[in-house]
C-alpha cells in the first residue's frame, strides 16, 4: 500500500500506511545527537520535554536543515552543541545513523562525536528552551542517571550509549 500523510505540521508528520501508522519529519528535517567527551567528562543537557510532561536527561541534540537547507550534519551540531551546552567543538565525527524508536517514528538521526572541546557561553539554549547543562566525570554516569531518575527526571534512550558497558557487566 502507499503512504498516507493524515497530517503534517512544521516539523512532524503523521503518516498512515496499511494498518501501520507513524510520525515522521517533514520537510526532510534530520537529526544530529551529540557525544561530547573531553578529560573524561560527558555533556548532558537536562529540558523540559512537552510530550512527556517534565525534564529529561540527553545528549546534546538539535535538527539538521530546520532553519538552513543543505546545512551539513557535522556544521548543525556543532551548532547545536554551542548553543545549548556553550562548548565549540574543534572536531565532529560521525558515528552512524540508529534510530531511536522504529515501531513509532520513522525518523533516525546521526550520531557524532565533538572533541576539542572549549567552552564560550553558559549554553542553555535559545529563548524557552532553559537547557541546563550537566558535565559529567564518565565513571560517574550511571549514578548521576539514578539520581536524576530518583528525583523524577526522564531518562532518554540515547542514554543506554553511555551506560551499556555497566549494564552488561551487571
Amino acid at each position: 500500500m502507499s503512504a498516507e500523510v493524515v497530517w503534517e505540521g512544521k516539523y512532524i508528520k503523521a503518516v498512515k500506511d496499511g494498518t501501520w501508522e507513524y510520525v515522521s519529519r517533514a520537510r526532510g528535517i534530520q537529526a544530529a545527537v551529540i557525544l561530547a567527551v573531553e578529560d573524561g567528562h560527558v555533556l548532558l543537557v537536562e529540558q523540559y520535554r512537552v510530550p512527556l510532561g517534565r525534564r529529561c536527561l540527553e545528549l546534546p541534540a538539535g535538527l539538521v536543515g530546520d532553519e538552513e537547507a543543505g546545512e551539513s550534519v557535522e556544521a548543525s551540531a556543532a551548532r547545536e552543541l554551542e548553543e545549548e551546552t556553550g562548548y565549540r567543538p574543534a572536531r565532529i565525527e560521525p558515528l552512524g545513523f540508529f534510530h531511536s524508536s522504529p515501531g513509532m517514528v520513522s525518523e533516525g538521526f546521526m550520531l557524532v562525536r565533538a572533541t576539542g572541546l572549549e567552552r564560550f557561553t553558559d549554553g542553555g539554549g535559545v529563548e524557552g528552551e532553559n537547557i541546563t547543562v550537566v558535565r559529567v566525570p564518565v565513571a560517574e554516569i550511571a549514578n548521576v542517571v539514578a539520581a536524576k531518575r530518583a528525583e523524577g527526571v526522564a531518562i532518554d534512550v540515547k542514554m543506554l550509549l553511555l551506560l551499556g558497558a555497566g549494564m552488561l557487566a551487571g
